[in-house]
């Protein structure tokens, strides 16, 4: 991208997420990158990514105090695009458990993320993910593509469904440590990984690109 075509992108900047690691791969895939907390920049973006790290409470405590709660509400109901990254993901969905803790999402999916039930937890490295049937997010990427993970929750069953013929269903990506669980969304203006596309190296890049191309 070049000149006019490029695309602005705002990093979300609420105090929670590898902001600069995003700010350099969305760069590094052609998007004028901008890392604010601005309620106005976010919201005038072509794209707006949400990061996110740590724990479940505390980034949306950080997300309200900061109006990224008003900010990703506003954007898709107007048909913006937004997307979520680890716990940036985590966050759109009902609610979270965390040591007992019961913590409100943001709630654009049903679901609750809970702990991973695995032999080794936290799920840390590379892993495959099974693309949804006509995935645009994993759009030129082999079967056998890995992705940078680093979670110890997750949303471990999907619970929305579509029954009006008019409305288009939500792509779901699945991977597996342990159990399956959900490792990316696709769903309108809104997409998600649970999975780390600046980490990702050149499948990462392919992905930003991806979602860069739909903005």
């Amino acid at each position: 991208m070049s000149g006019t075509q490029r695309k602005k992108v705002v990093v979300f900047d609420y105090g929670f997420g590898n902001v600069r690691s995003a700010e350099r791969a969305l760069a590094h895939v052609g998007a004028d990158v901008e890392i604010t907390g601005d309620y106005d920049r976010a919201m005038n973006a072509d794209g707006l990514l949400v990061p996110g790290v740590g724990a479940f409470a505390a980034c949306m405590e950080g997300l309200r105090a900061a109006r990224g709660d008003w900010v990703v509400g506003r954007r898709l109901s107007g048909g913006r695009p937004v997307m979520g990254i680890c716990v940036g993901m985590q966050i759109l969905f009902e609610r979270g458990i965390e040591h007992g803790v019961e913590t409100e999402g943001l709630d654009e999916w049903p679901g609750t993320v809970e702990p991973l039930k695995a032999p080794v937890v936290p799920h840390m490295g590379w892993n495959t993910v099974t693309p949804a049937e006509g995935s645009e997010l994993f759009a030129g990427l082999d079967a056998d593509t890995r992705y940078y993970f680093v979670h110890s929750y997750a949303v471990r069953a999907w619970s929305l469904e579509v029954t009006n013929a008019a409305i288009r269903a939500p792509k779901v990506t699945w991977a597996e440590h342990g159990e399956p669980f959900v490792a990316a969304v696709e769903n309108g203006p809104l997409w998600a990984t649970q999975f780390h596309p600046e980490k990702s190296g050149d499948a990462g890049s392919q992905l930003l690109t991806n979602w860069i191309g739909t903005l």
